[in-house]
């Protein structure tokens, strides 16, 4: 379909552009909900049940615009990782309780990280920095080794069985169940909804619209993962890296968040109280760099975009990151409890 835009562009500059225009509204959306997984599972109760509202609603919307357009022909995740038949259970299942340890650790997920950076705290932009490269590392650097290893060692689930509009209804009666004993304004619902609908225009855009068969770009959805690698990559080499959807996104969260806060007031600078928080921050990023590669994303990418696809390892991988954040959970009280452990501020 790009052909016929005659933007006068490569789709790689488009999808740049598209990235930063979706990053800009998951940003300052993110920031005005404060929108969170580990909050919705281990937040305090007086918080717990909003921000479980909140991701309900996005998924809800995700969900069925994904399914959607899949329906519609506008996108397809036969040749997506996701829509793989051989899936990396061990590499799925490891950095999915690699990435919930991290998030613990560090007090919040990447996306939630990256939000919280823009808004002058420098804890977590020291974190997601460290994250970025643990990421890059698994990639590309001295980890890829053990990424190969484990993406190797695969076993053929093949697609769900029934079809697909069952599953998604599935999916969406239980997240429907979840919204409904959640305590939340009317803002936060529309806020919930709009960063939902976020995910299927990010596979409709580089699935359909910037698609160009003499040009092709990746199918690409909301992530951070991934895409903090590639704007790291491309920030210390941009002579020999290209930066498309990936780097924009990151580049759009920032700004909407930055934006969103400066409005609110709620700009201030943060930084590390202790030697054992910024231990237990950093240790966190590298887990959530580590494990966002093996497990195929993060929150977002393997969660938020990545459950609406009904893909096996998606949905492996969520499921993982979910088990790990509240077992960690679990554990570091216990030891706190037990005066092993102060929890970070």
């Amino acid at each position: 379909m790009f052909e016929t835009l005659n933007l006068g562009i490569t789709p790689q500059d488009a999808a740049l552009w598209v990235g930063a225009a979706l990053g800009l509204c998951f940003g300052g959306l993110a920031q005005v909900t404060r929108f969170c997984l580990r909050r919705a599972l281990i937040g305090t109760p007086g918080e717990r049940a909003e921000a479980r509202g909140v991701w309900a609603m996005a998924l809800i919307v995700a969900v069925i615009g994904t399914q959607a357009a899949v329906a519609a022909g506008l996108v397809s995740f036969a040749g997506h990782r996701f829509g793989a038949e051989a899936v990396p259970v061990a590499g799925l299942v490891l950095g999915g309780l690699l990435f919930g340890l991290g998030t613990v650790l560090a007090r919040g997920c990447l996306s939630r990280l990256t939000i919280l950076s823009a808004t002058g705290n420098l804890r977590a932009l020291v974190a997601i920095l460290v994250a970025a490269i643990a990421a890059q590392a698994s990639l590309q650097g001295a980890l890829a080794p053990l990424r190969v290893a484990l993406g190797a060692m695969t076993v053929d689930l093949g697609a769900l069985p029934g079809a697909a509009w069952l599953w998604a209804a599935v999916i969406v009666a239980a997240a429907l169940l979840v919204l409904l004993r959640a305590r939340m304004s009317l803002s936060l619902l529309v806020g919930g909804a709009l960063i939902g609908a976020l995910v299927p225009l990010a596979w409709v855009a580089t699935g359909h619209v910037l698609y160009d068969e003499f040009d092709p770009i990746a199918l690409e959805g909301m992530g951070f993962t991934g895409p903090w690698a590639e704007a790291l990559f491309w920030g210390v080499a941009a002579q020999v890296s290209d930066i498309g959807f990936g780097g924009g996104l990151i580049g759009g969260v920032l700004a909407g968040a930055l934006i969103a806060a400066l409005i609110a007031g709620q700009f201030r600078w943060e930084g590390f109280e202790s030697v054992g928080q910024m231990g237990r921050s950093l240790g966190g990023a590298v887990l959530m760099g580590v494990g966002g590669v093996l497990a195929g994303g993060c929150t977002v990418g393997a969660g938020l975009a990545g459950v609406p696809t009904l893909g096996v390892s998606a949905l492996i991988a969520f499921g993982a990151v979910v088990v790990g954040i509240v077992v960690a959970d679990l554990v570091l009280n216990r030891a706190r409890l037990g005066g092993g452990i102060v929890p970070a501020a």
